[in-house]
């Protein structure tokens, strides 16, 4: 395994960070605790969730995902060892289930979010808390085409960084993040915390994936200058870059439980996905372990987000780690990318 540092932290994180959105939903608690010693065991010490999971949410399921995690740490003992992520959501009227439908990322929610989440976490401390999404319309969850509302009644982000700021004074939460978040607001987050002496984000969670490469445009380079490393979720575009959905939906697959989320799967997303499968095989490599070491192979990640349904899925999303794509795979992979650029933003 490899280690990169959060942000301008002492901390190192594994290049592979164990997503858990599965947990609560398609795994069960006993899986989920197999997952967590497997990924332990393979040298990850990064582990991702958020106070919504599973995916999809629901209000039966919101929290499960953190619950097992807590269970097993509080089981096996290991808090002090790994580093543990999760996420606060930002507006939330569609999820009428999470404090009413009226969550937005001001002081009182975010204050009540981290209660809860210690709580289900069983820890007195979270290592990196992350805002899920902005609080304003903007372009986020493949949503293009930016157009201002004449009235925008986000909460600002100098609200959210003073409530975070709280948090880290206490020592409830070590480090700040954010997710699905746009160029402008990472700078904004940035420029408030220089101007206001308040705390720094240290990492931003966006897809990032080879269907999907719009990071590159706007956020890869303010990334790697400013330290703000991405935190790849999705790599593996919901499991498409794997090939299984290239000839119908296998059973019990997650785009076949759950169509909603087939964003990866349409036909622009197919033609891509053959051509890269194509591309793994012939060379000899897994679909799923190419589309992954691409990724890691990036200089402004700092670790990308696996997750699995199996044990035998996350071990070898865990192998990629051990594979270095040849100069003329990575040329090829940027043919086919010009020929389907980001087919699935």
């Amino acid at each position: 395994m490899r280690y990169n540092e959060l942000g301008r932290t002492d901390l190192k994180v594994s290049e592979l960070c164990l997503g858990t959105m599965t947990f609560g939903q398609q795994n069960t608690e006993e899986d989920g605790f197999k997952q967590l010693a497997r990924a332990v065991d393979a040298g990850i010490n990064f582990i991702d969730t958020a106070e919504m999971y599973p995916i999809p949410p629901s209000k039966e399921s919101c929290g499960k995902t953190e619950a097992f995690i807590g269970n097993w740490l509080q089981k096996t003992g290991r808090r002090d060892n790994l580093i543990v992520a999760t996420k606060v959501i930002g507006e939330g009227d569609w999820l009428p289930h999470i404090r009413d439908g009226k969550s937005h990322p001001d002081r009182h929610n975010i204050v009540e979010a981290v209660e809860d989440s210690l709580r289900r976490l069983k820890s007195d401390y979270i290592d990196l808390y992350q805002i899920h999404w902005p609080d304003r319309q903007t372009n986020f969850f493949g949503k293009l085409g930016y157009l201002p509302t004449p009235q925008d009644l986000a909460v600002p982000i100098e609200t959210t960084l003073r409530a975070l700021e709280e948090l880290v004074q206490s020592g409830k939460v070590r480090y700040i993040g954010i997710s699905n978040e746009t160029p402008w607001g990472v700078m904004e987050y940035l420029r408030l915390a220089q101007e206001l002496d308040l705390p720094r984000i240290v990492s931003i969670q966006n897809p990032y994936n080879l269907l999907n490469r719009s990071f590159e445009v706007g956020l890869a380079e303010i990334a790697h200058r400013e330290a703000v490393g991405l935190l790849a979720y999705s790599p593996l575009a919901f499991g498409a870059l794997s090939g299984k959905y290239l000839d119908g939906n296998p059973e019990n697959a997650r785009l076949t439980l759950y169509p909603d989320y087939a964003r990866y799967t349409k036909p622009n997303g197919a033609r891509a996905t053959r051509a890269y499968v194509e591309l793994a095989r012939d060379h000899g490599l897994a679909p799923a372990q190419m589309a992954l070491a691409y990724i890691n192979s990036r200089p402004f990640i700092t670790s990308s987000i696996i997750g699995a349904t199996t044990l035998e899925q996350l071990n070898q999303n865990i192998d990629s780690i051990n594979l270095t794509l040849e100069q003329d795979v990575l040329e090829k992979i940027e043919t086919i990318h010009q020929a389907n650029s980001n087919p699935c933003p």
